[in-house]
């Protein structure tokens, strides 16, 4: 094994386990402590324990020296990158969330949450971009995915293994067929980002929130 292949492997060993216990401290904490917190700190608490899981990954990302603005966006045409994102993620949700409802599946797509204020569907929107799918994008797009990359040096190894690993972070979420699909859903989003040229992990980002928090909506009202 080359050395610099065996330094990343040991970067990507070391970024996905720490993903892992990011999200094992944050099932804790919402388990035993978020529930017992005043309405405003539970608003914060919630952002910045999701961010657990970026944590190591980030440390990593920063002793290496790399930017992170590179792995987020482009530098040019922001606002067609923000515009791709939007788009895809209402299009992912037309297609993965309100077709099933239609057509009598809507329970398969349910993520069990029922809101009726306002203020509730607005935190959803802001706690899914900010929290969920930009922790998540960072990790498994941008490191997992860059990680592998430079270890293989082919795109569809890193496609194929940052998806994989991204359906097994779900294991404390969810059942092996929801495990499946949550790496499916990882192939879609590197897909997107390597044939879509206007398409970064800032289209992602918002793509992903966008698409977790229209779940909830069309659950609400459907």
């Amino acid at each position: 094994m080359k050395n610099g292949h065996k330094k990343e492997w040991i970067r990507l060993s070391v970024g996905f386990l720490g993903a892992l216990a990011g999200l094992a401290a944050l099932v804790a904490f919402n388990d035993h402590f978020l529930m017992s917190l005043p309405l405003a700190a539970r608003t914060v608490a919630m952002f910045i324990s999701y961010w657990l899981i970026a944590i190591i990954p980030l440390i990593l990302v920063f002793i290496e020296r790399e930017g992170i603005k590179d792995y987020i966006l482009d530098k040019k045409n922001v606002h067609f990158q923000v515009i791709t994102g939007i788009a895809l993620g209402i299009g992912m949700s037309a297609v993965f969330t309100v077709l099933p409802h239609l057509a009598g599946f809507g329970e398969y797509v349910d993520n069990g949450h029922r809101y009726s204020g306002i203020w509730q569907f607005v935190f959803e929107f802001a706690y899914c971009i900010l929290a969920v799918a930009f922790s998540e994008e960072l990790v498994f797009r941008g490191f997992i995915f860059k990680r592998i990359f430079e270890i293989s040096g082919r795109e569809s190894v890193a496609v194929i293994g940052s998806s994989a690993l991204f359906g097994l972070f779900h294991l404390f979420g969810g059942n092996v067929l929801q495990m499946f699909m949550t790496a499916v859903l990882g192939v879609l989003f590197c897909l997107f980002r390597s044939k879509i040229r206007s398409c970064s992990l800032l289209s992602l980002i918002l793509a992903h929130g966008i698409y977790d928090a229209l779940i909830t909506v069309w659950s609400s009202v459907l």
